[in-house]
């Protein structure tokens, strides 16, 4: 029986480590461990979340939360490195690129166990950003390399990926399976656009330090989504990061504010919105799941492939060129018939690919 050790420490983690969990669990031969190293506390991260979004429990829990990156880096690490010795995986899987991700790669890589790193080879180019230094130095040690576009594989090519010891792999993206299961479920349970009483409207989501923790990018950006409020309506429902920004800075917003909302209210609100304004990564590349134009509130993204095909413009925090490409993307005729992100099948690949691989 091949036993694998899952990391992960966020919500988008546990959900699509979830579509691999449920390919796991068709396979015979492998069996899977479930570790929440607690890095993001979440309200919407009840035992409901786990019911209604079928997603196995986390088998151990290390809660490790509220420290600086590297205090709480060697914390994980410490915890983790117990369970290894414990429970001896032959392999240990990562997502993404949070402190979660990097723990787990070192903590392994040091044990000597088998590294894959699903999310593999995404790169924004920007150091300044925590994720891409956590992306890369995962990258590196890890042993299987899941990449979710071409893009991605030839990222670590560049860089020199085919003299290391790694195998790379290109196999879709799992947050498009799940995009794909979930959405017809969304339909039965979510009432958000009903319950907020939704016409047009363009769906904004703001939360990355590097725009809300800088009063004049913050200022910048809110003047800009009050305006285009003036057009059509702005839903934005609000990160405490941002929350608290906007109270620390004194910044009013004119929009539609709503709490924080679970998977299936966002997937509604994706589904009927026109347009959408974010600073977020995966909600790039689900405006592209679901067929909608995307302004990204950054200077750069790892999804490159989404401004090859027009799908995505990039704004930065800056206010006029906010309007000027809301309004452009809200009257654009834009074509989401290339299959940047693969056929919905990533999981299985992954499950597939890693049980054959550790099985020699």
């Amino acid at each position: 029986m091949v036993r694998i050790l899952t990391v992960i420490g966020a919500r988008p983690q546990f959900i699509k480590a979830a579509t691999v969990s449920r390919a796991i669990q068709k396979l015979e031969g492998m069996d899977e461990i479930l570790v929440h190293t607690g890095q993001h506390f979440d309200q919407n991260m009840s035992d409901v979340f786990f019911d209604e979004m079928e997603i196995p429990k986390p088998d151990h829990h290390l809660d490790i939360n509220s420290l600086g990156h590297g205090a709480m880096t060697g914390k994980m690490m410490e915890g983790l490195e117990q369970l290894m010795l414990k429970i001896k995986p032959d392999a240990v899987v990562i997502y993404g690129d949070t402190n979660s991700t990097l723990a787990g790669a070192i903590t392994a890589k040091k044990l000597h166990i088998k590294v894959a790193h699903v999310e593999a080879g995404l790169r924004s180019f920007n150091m300044e950003m925590p994720e891409e230094v956590n992306r890369i130095l995962a990258d590196r040690i890890s042993d299987v390399l899941y990449c979710p576009t071409e893009v991605a594989k030839n990222n670590l090519l560049k860089e020199g990926f085919e003299n290391i010891e790694s195998r790379i792999e290109v196999i879709g993206d799992v947050m498009y399976d799940a995009a794909l299961y979930y959405a017809e479920k969304s339909k039965k349970v979510s009432r958000i656009v009903d319950d907020l009483s939704l016409d047009e409207f363009v769906l904004c989501t703001l939360h990355r330090a590097e725009n809300t923790d800088d009063p004049d990018k913050l200022n910048s950006i809110c003047r800009a989504l009050n305006e285009l409020n003036n057009e059509v309506q702005v839903v934005l429902p609000l990160h405490p990061r941002a929350k608290k920004m906007l109270e620390k800075f004194d910044i009013h917003l004119n929009v539609k504010v709503i709490e924080p909302i679970g998977y299936f209210d966002m997937i509604s609100l994706l589904e009927n919105t026109q347009l959408v304004l974010t600073d977020s990564g995966g909600l790039q590349k689900e405006a592209y799941f679901f067929k909608k134009p995307c302004v990204t509130m950054r200077e750069q993204t790892e999804w490159v492939e989404l401004l090859e095909v027009g799908a995505n413009l990039l704004a930065g925090s800056d206010e006029d060129k906010i309007l000027k490409n809301a309004k452009e993307m809200l009257t654009k005729d834009i074509s989401f018939d290339a299959e940047l992100y693969g056929n919905g099948h990533a999981a299985e690949k992954i499950s597939n690919d890693l049980l054959h691989y550790l099985n020699g």
